[in-house]
């Protein structure tokens, strides 16, 4: 798999990333940690050397997960981890940071990034100068290398790099989710930012393996996710239907096509989830599908008969953010 410069640092990335949200077991059904492993490892082996996790998944489990998969190619693989808005007081930021490592398996973290901006989940309101002191610090020591941000928007990622250099930010982003390209994108491009975009596949919608009658576990969070709901939903199976014979002509998944399409965007790379090693080796295919300039206007269009209904709220989901 080719790789690519994580913005102006010297790391180096798959543009498809994997994914652990899972691999924390919160908020999922029917994780089982061996599996996890396995799959982890799976993708390593198919060509996917980045893998992204963060301290609050499963309160540094995922993290724990992705040093049991991968701690004996330690020298092969890019880890890129998130400190909580509830970690961001200076002091906060190198604890969470000595945790991560230790869960980690680790003595640096290629990308440490701020999960969500102060405030968000109820958290106290910190000074993003505060917080980017301890990073920078972090950077200087060569606990971490690189800083990122998510879930920023762009006001607030060109405040952050007043502070730093920010090489990353991570946005929900899919064929079916595209705020990240009203503002995000441009700012990225003349800034040489990575995109890591998350729920690549909008959280297995754009997998085409969801039918309109499909009813999530009450205790799944797809249920909270607004594309899944009502007339969201069938313009979602309509698009899919649509897509579906782009697919086949080149021989790929539904979920192939949508991340071929996602990393073929401006400074665009995709994490991507997977519960076992058939998904992990599955995803790694993506990399590989080439789309004409025409498919991939096509396919833009296609997205955009299911983006352009919907409303002015950015978050994906209806969490009390």
């Amino acid at each position: 798999m080719e790789l690519r410069s994580l913005g102006t640092s010297e790391i180096k990335i798959t543009p498809v990333i994997m994914g652990t949200w899972q691999a924390g077991k919160a908020m999922w059904v029917g994780i089982e940690d061996a599996e996890t492993i396995k799959a982890i490892r799976a993708a390593f082996e198919a060509g996917i050397t980045t893998v992204d996790t963060a301290e609050v998944y499963g309160k540094g489990h995922s993290e724990q997960i992705v040093a049991q998969a991968l701690s004996d190619v330690r020298d092969r693989v890019v880890y890129a981890t998130k400190v909580f808005s509830n970690h961001l007081k200076h002091d906060q930021v190198i604890e969470a940071c000595e945790r991560s490592l230790q869960n980690l398996n680790t003595d640096y973290i290629d990308l440490y990034q701020i999960h969500w901006p102060s405030g968000s989940y109820k958290s106290e309101v910190v000074p993003i100068e505060e917080t980017m002191s301890a990073l920078n610090t972090l950077k200087q020591q060569g606990k971490i290398r690189a800083i990122g941000v998510s879930n920023f928007s762009r006001t607030q990622l060109a405040e952050a790099a007043q502070y730093g250099r920010i090489d990353s930010v991570q946005p929900p982003y899919s064929l079916f989710w595209r705020w990240a390209e009203k503002d995000l994108t441009p700012y990225c491009v003349e800034n040489n930012i990575s995109i890591l975009a998350y729920s690549p596949l909008a959280q297995g919608l754009l997998t085409g393996k969801f039918g309109p009658e499909h009813k999530f576990h009450p205790d799944d969070h797809r249920n909270k996710n607004r594309l899944f709901q009502g007339e969201n939903y069938v313009r979602a199976q309509q698009a899919l239907d649509r897509l579906r014979p782009i697919a086949e002509k080149h021989q790929v998944s539904l979920a192939n096509l949508a991340i071929a399409w996602l990393i073929a965007q401006p400074q665009t790379n995709a994490i991507v989830g997977a519960r076992n090693t058939e998904q992990a080796v599955a995803n790694a295919k993506a990399a590989d599908v080439y789309l004409s300039p025409e498919e991939l206007q096509e396919i833009d269009a296609i997205g955009t008969s299911v983006t352009d209904r919907l409303d002015e709220n950015p978050v994906m989901w209806n969490f009390d953010v």
